[in-house]
């Protein structure tokens, strides 16, 4: 009888789950592989990192993957390259100094590295130009001899004369913390570049010296935001983007602020479980309607250029299927069940008639995708991009592009000793 009525309990339990995906309660997924993160290891001995940028943004080598062939060339071949009817994307974010030191006056060192911005907007351009009190969360170094109540402060030379910058901790664990400053008349942007550290990736081991403020920084950096640069730009030069431009190459600028997620190692079991960092999008409507004229010939530079592309695309379902006017890609949405997807035109468009009946210039949200191998790629054609560390959410999303050759593309790249991470040398891949 009991065995009866555990059978019971199964059928009832079955029957309410059948109605919740029915009425559309509860998401179901495509079928996704197992993935074993072991898979997508590899050794990358210490001298291969590359400690410091080269004296030469250009002078970086090149490894070019395309139809399964590899060749090896430099940076500045990359004009010829690139079909002359590409359209180049690229990331105009720029880094702001995010590690701010404080000392206690026991001696004690607090360095405080801003995450996201939390009040008066979360809006990253917005708070930044905040002649106010804001509050940040951020990560904490040696948080435990700060005291709960006790305001630190620090004594900035500023132009002709000095600002106090004055830090709070107003919540011990979601590290939020409260920035004032004595002058009302200059922005926290200023604030933090007068004076904040460049924060290098923690995996260079080193502190940032004063070449870093302007070479952790593409040429073409403009919308202050992100807490790590998107270093597949760093080779550019201004005599690159002249010969682009000599081909006939068009640009187009998106702007994705990166965040010290870009770091995080993955340590679920299950890779989908991974927390993925959420990143704040920015993209005008020039750039929407460029996109649409040149789909097929996107080439992008940096994944975070790509994340932005994709996640557009899946802004533009979400549109379609009527499940909100949010720009917020949660990092599973691109493998949700759908019968039919739309193609890139008709997604594209879908946001450009949004952004016309709304009247907005710039859309504006988040991202959280995660792109491991399965993604089908729905705009991006080809991918400029450094060598990323091993089992991390770069490295799959690299797997997604090329595959099993991924494994002898960067076993080439070591074989032919290039230089690894955000320092290092680039590669042009091509989206078969």
């Amino acid at each position: 009888m009991e065995e009866l009525d555990m059978d019971y309990d199964c059928f009832w339990k079955v029957l309410e789950v059948t109605w919740a995906i029915f009425a559309g309660r509860i998401t179901t997924y495509m079928q996704i592989p197992a993935i074993d993160l072991t898979s997508y290891e590899y050794t990358l001995p210490e001298e291969k990192i590359a400690k410091f940028p080269l004296a030469k943004r250009d002078a970086s080598k090149l490894l070019h993957y395309k139809d399964g062939q590899i060749s090896h060339l430099n940076f500045s071949n990359i004009p010829d390259l690139l079909p002359a009817d590409t359209l180049l994307v690229y990331n105009d974010t720029k880094v702001i100094p995010a590690r701010l030191i404080f000392q206690r006056e026991t001696g004690a060192r607090i360095e405080i590295f801003l995450l996201q911005p939390i009040s008066p907007t979360s809006v990253i351009p917005e708070i930044m130009l905040a002649k106010h009190p804001v509050i940040w969360e951020t990560m904490i170094g040696n948080s435990k001899k700060w005291k709960d109540g006790e305001i630190l402060k620090g004594l900035i030379p500023f132009k002709e004369s000095s600002i106090t910058l004055f830090a709070k901790l107003i919540n011990r664990e979601t590290r939020q913390v409260e920035f004032s400053w004595d002058n009302e008349e200059v922005a926290f942007v200023d604030v933090v570049e007068a004076s904040g550290e460049v924060p290098l990736p923690p995996y260079l081991n080193r502190k940032p010296v004063e070449e870093d403020k302007s070479r952790y920084q593409t040429v073409y950096s403009e919308k202050e935001g992100a807490v790590a640069a998107p270093t597949a730009g760093l080779h550019f030069t201004s005599e690159i983007f002249e010969q682009l431009k000599t081909k006939g190459i068009k640009e187009a600028q998106v702007t994705l602020h990166v965040s010290a997620g870009t770091f995080q190692p993955i340590k679920a079991s299950q890779v989908t479980d991974h927390p993925m960092h959420s990143e704040q999008i920015h993209v005008d409507r020039k750039t929407i309607e460029t996109i649409i004229s040149n789909l097929g010939k996107i080439v992008t530079v940096g994944t975070t250029s790509v994340r932005t592309l994709e996640s557009l695309y899946w802004y533009g379902v979400k549109l379609l299927e009527g499940k909100g006017e949010e720009l917020r890609i949660e990092k599973l949405f691109p493998y949700e069940e759908r019968e039919n997807l739309p193609s890139a035109q008709k997604s594209y468009e879908a946001i450009l008639i949004y952004m016309k009946e709304k009247g907005l210039q710039t859309i504006m949200g988040t991202t959280e995708i995660f792109i491991f191998p399965g993604y089908e790629f729905k705009i991006v054609k080809g991918l400029i991009t450094n060598f990323h560390q091993p089992g991390s959410t770069l490295i799959l999303l690299i797997a997604s592009i090329l595959g099993e050759d991924w494994r002898r593309v960067y076993r080439d790249a070591l074989a032919n000793d290039y230089r690894f991470l955000s320092y290092g040398d680039s590669s042009l891949l091509w989206i078969e």
